[in-house]
């Protein structure tokens, strides 16, 4: 009776043992949360980078809109400036352009000047297609663009480069067309 008894006994013991079902579960959750952690991480600094290029665009635009005439130089000044707003990402994979352009009929909207920064600029006297209603017959607009290609430091969600594209439109302030000056 007793050599029957005892076999069976451990196992008993082991199945109702419940000592280590915490660092069990901690086991296979652990894998799951940390890959979340990391792909949250990584996301959120791929959008503080977007964030960072619009901002740039942005600011680009808002500068130009406020001059009634603007030199290369100053406009390059700018650019320096929208590419210092990128920190603490580096600015490498940032290109910026700026461009003037005129409603010459209904649909016709042409490109006054341009300028680019790691970016080609548009040929003066090419067509630009602009939002709806955004400026009347005579009317111009400051075109301002940006592409940044984003590289992440991980690698693990976002494992290429990714490009984010702003463009931004602002009418000039004190002016019917910024005058771009030699």
């Amino acid at each position: 009776m007793s050599g029957h008894g005892l076999p069976g006994r451990p196992w008993r013991r082991l199945g109702s043992d419940r000592r280590g079902v915490s660092a069990v579960e901690f086991a296979m959750l652990a894998p799951v949360m940390i890959f979340f952690y990391f792909g949250l991480a990584e996301f959120c600094q791929g959008y503080m980078a977007q964030k960072r290029a619009s901002h740039s665009a942005a600011m680009v635009a808002d500068l130009i809109a406020q001059r009634e005439r603007i030199s290369n130089g100053e406009i390059d000044d700018i650019f320096e400036i929208g590419e210092l707003i990128m920190a603490p990402f580096t600015a490498t994979g940032m290109s910026l352009r700026v461009s003037s352009a005129r409603r010459i009929d209904a649909s016709t909207v042409r490109i006054d000047w341009s300028r680019g920064s790691g970016m080609t600029a548009r040929t003066t006297g090419s067509s630009i297609d602009v939002p709806d209603g955004l400026i009347g017959i005579g009317e111009s607009v400051v075109v301002s663009e940006s592409l940044y290609d984003y590289d992440s430091p991980v690698d693990y969600m976002m494992p290429g480069i990714t490009t984010f594209s702003h463009t931004f439109y602002l009418r000039p302030r004190t002016v019917e067309r910024v005058a771009l000056v030699p």
